[in-house]
């Protein structure tokens, strides 16, 4: 009896847990996330990741493919660069320094389809 108690009060908190992370996500990720999944598949599949970059936290989408640069966005949904990417595959230029320097990453959302 203890251990479906345990059971319960584990998948209790990790459902908390998850509606708290995906609470705190702004507006623009949450309706992009929304956009993707009524999007084909890609391949890789689409992500989103977030770092802390510049001393302030940021959006990251990775390119879904083959010369598309990649989106790196503010918490208030603003482009600030294409890291990669593009035929040169090196982005806009705009921030060179992204890849080197950015911290604490964690992933936001990755599509699981197939």
């Amino acid at each position: 009896m203890k251990t479906y108690f345990l059971i319960a009060i584990v998948i209790a908190c990790s459902c908390n847990a998850q509606k708290q992370t995906t609470g705190e996500l702004p507006v623009f990720i949450k309706e992009k996330i929304e956009k993707f999944k009524t999007e084909t598949v890609t391949n890789p599949p689409r992500s989103i990741y977030s770092y802390t970059y510049m001393d302030t936290k940021v959006y990251f989408f990775p390119a879904p493919c083959c010369d598309r640069m990649s989106e790196l966005y503010d918490a208030s949904g603003n482009l600030l660069c294409n890291p990669d990417g593009g035929i040169t595959g090196k982005g806009d230029g705009r921030c060179k320094d992204f890849f080197t320097t950015r911290t604490n990453e964690q992933l936001v959302w990755k599509d699981e389809r197939k």
